[in-house]
């Protein structure tokens, strides 16, 4: 048996033994507890030592070995062996995964800023005069401006399938190309039906490019399918291009009220909470997902992977280019506020208000 095996005779003998002593059963080839015991049963103070490592509460000691570096397993395990723990980098992993650590990425949670004591109150009553709107049939859309991208050969973070050892090459630094420019994505989200449209800019973010977007919004797709509407509800956030201090966002508003007959109502997201605009995570973040490794490389390339861009619950994508030039620093005179036909609303008036044609 030695021989056709390639065990030692020792083995062999003791192998004989054990099946003249105990039966195992069929799935197992030796007795319950048997081979290598864990290195934290054979070194229980290594649990200890290797928490007190990870812990976020010893970040802020200022003599913790690993204070200003990176906690990989192997910078662990020299960390440990200096403290007098045979350990290598494969077992700090498993005593990792024992203790409850896993690899995570920062959480956007924290907002800035002290929460406004209405804040609450805000979301109840934009909820109100959504269901309000969807009960009657008007249109509500939720509006904002997607992250400026850089357009050409640029690193698009994530990954996607290219033959092994042949990666997309892109280049090394993020210079903006001049000529090119940056592509700004200012998307309407339509809440009722899950579809969207991306107007997707060349020049600057104004209020004057994200109401012209709303209006290719209206004369491309909201007029089509919402034909007997005569009211409009705009949800947006409270700064940016269409914030509610602009002046130039109202003034525009009330040139598209003009155009289109529509009565504009306009609810603001409290300061701080942008990130529960529901284009951000119906919208926005499908998008994101579905151009993810893929190098923006041209304007018409950022349109067709946006409007590409399709989900499981039936989420559909319009996207066109706006060429057009959008200057900044438009002044509104005092004159051309006073002719915008604006009703504040009886609960907080700079947040919730509304823009007839005149």
């Amino acid at each position: 048996m030695a021989r056709v095996t390639g065990l030692s005779r020792t083995t062999t003998h003791q192998g004989l033994s054990e099946l003249d002593t105990q039966e195992l059963p069929a799935e197992r080839s030796r007795r319950p507890g048997g081979g290598r015991k864990k290195t934290r049963d054979q070194d229980p103070a290594v649990l200890k030592h290797l928490r007190s490592l990870v812990d976020p509460s010893s970040r802020g000691d200022p003599m913790s070995p690993l204070r200003w570096t990176c906690k990989s397993t192997r910078q662990l395990a020299e960390v440990l062996a200096d403290q007098g723990h045979r350990v290598s980098h494969r077992a700090v992993a498993e005593m990792l995964k024992h203790l409850g650590y896993s690899l995570q990425a920062n959480s956007k949670t924290i907002e800035e800023g002290r929460d406004h004591p209405d804040r609450d109150d805000q979301f109840k009553y934009i909820n109100r005069q959504v269901r309000g709107f969807m009960r009657r049939g008007f249109p509500v859309i939720s509006v904002d401006t997607k992250k400026k991208e850089l357009i050409g050969p640029y690193l698009n973070k994530g990954r996607e399938f290219q033959p092994k050892g042949k990666p997309e090459r892109v280049k090394v630094h993020d210079f903006i190309d001049r000529e090119v420019g940056k592509a700004i994505p200012y998307g309407v989200y339509d809440v009722a039906r899950n579809v969207g449209w991306v107007n997707v800019g060349c020049d600057h973010d104004t209020a004057a490019f994200a109401v012209a977007s709303i209006r290719r919004w209206w004369k491309g797709m909201g007029r089509r399918v919402y034909p007997k509407a005569h009211k409009l509800l705009i949800c947006a956030d409270s700064g940016g291009s269409n914030g509610y201090r602009i002046r130039l966002w109202k003034v525009e508003l009330q040139a598209l009220a003009n155009q289109t007959g529509l009565e504009v109502t306009v609810c603001h997201l409290p300061p701080g909470t942008s990130k529960w605009n529901k284009i951000e995570h119906r919208l926005f973040s499908y998008i994101s997902m579905n151009w993810r490794g893929k190098p923006l490389v041209s304007h018409e390339v950022v349109v067709n992977l946006i409007a590409a861009t399709t989900t499981a619950k039936g989420l559909k994508v319009k996207a066109n280019l706006d060429p057009r030039r959008y200057p900044t620093k438009v002044e509104v005179s005092k004159q051309e506020m006073e002719q915008v036909n604006l009703k504040p609303h009886d609960f907080h008036g700079e947040w919730n208000y509304t823009v007839r044609p005149s």
